[in-house]
């Protein structure tokens, strides 16, 4: 009868005391390639894993940081708005919340900064912004980037980061790859520097557009860079594609690209080729002493 006998409350709920110290949220993050939980202020400026060397993502707001000089960007066109061409549902929701997350109204930040000093229009593509995908507004703000570096004769750097046209949008989303096409067309016409930097992912109609059209064309290490996805090509072709299919490493090796630069030195690499780029009547007149 003991084993029925009705015995005390036990509470299994450890206390505070038992339970010790606590990790506090964001203390950690676990990397995407080696899967190692990193101390986040380990990662540094430059977000690059220390075991692995891996390259996170990062935000607009982060890269601009770490590419200009301090106090320099003024932002163009940020009155430039997404719309619903096609009404699309729920799409004017999602733009708001992405918005309200990122901090950002599009999925490119456009403006002019000095980099070591030079004057430069930049854009920076921002993966976070429904994975940075191309849309009207996307499509408008880096075609008037290029129209008022033409004007105001500056180069432009553009760090590219899509997943690629954005559905919500359509056909009015495909039309932005002959749109932003023209106007660096156009700016290149003047012979003008334009510098593009693929970052992860680079891929869609980002790649057949202006992430590709790039005087020089540097990348970040170990970035997704192509057109279609790799399982649509498999599934197209019947076989499979090898670990390294396009990645940076394997696209610089066909020739698509001219340099992969780690994240910490690309700021010093793109002022360099800006100042080589550059012209002044100073140094033509170095150029014959």
């Amino acid at each position: 009868m003991r084993l029925f006998k009705k015995r005390p409350y036990i509470s299994l709920q450890k206390t505070e005391a038992q339970n010790g110290p606590q990790v506090p949220d964001g203390m950690f993050e676990k990397c995407p390639n080696c899967q190692r939980p990193i101390y986040v202020k380990s990662l540094g400026k430059s977000r690059r894993c220390p075991n692995c060397h891996y390259t996170f993502r990062i935000s607009a707001q982060e890269r601009l940081a770490i590419t200009i000089d301090a106090g320099t960007f003024n932002e163009w066109n940020s009155k430039v708005k997404t719309v619903n061409p096609l009404d699309f549902p729920d799409y004017e929701n999602k733009i708001t919340k992405t918005q309200a997350k990122t901090g950002l109204t599009e999925a490119v930040l456009t403006g002019e900064a000095q980099i070591n000093g030079h004057k430069t229009a930049i854009g920076i593509m921002d993966s976070h912004f429904i994975m940075g995908s191309m849309g009207q507004a996307v499509g408008e703000k880096i075609t008037r980037l290029f129209e008022k570096a033409l004007e105001k004769e500056l180069p432009v750097v553009l760090f590219t980061a899509s997943g690629g046209a954005r559905m919500q949008e359509g056909i009015f989303s495909l039309m932005q790859m002959a749109k932003t096409s023209a106007a660096i067309k156009r700016f290149s016409d003047k012979g003008l520097f334009y510098l593009t930097v693929l970052t992860d992912p680079t891929t869609g109609g980002v790649t057949a557009s202006f992430a590709m059209e790039g005087d020089i064309i540097l990348a970040e290490p170990g970035s997704l860079v192509g057109f279609a996805g790799k399982r649509v090509i498999e599934q197209t072709i019947k076989a499979s594609l090898p670990d390294d299919f396009q990645l940076a490493e394997t696209v610089m090796k066909n020739g698509f690209i001219d340099q992969i630069i780690e994240r910490e030195k690309l700021k010093q690499v793109i002022a360099s080729l800006i100042d080589m780029h550059s012209y002044s009547d100073e140094k033509e007149g170095e150029r014959y002493e």
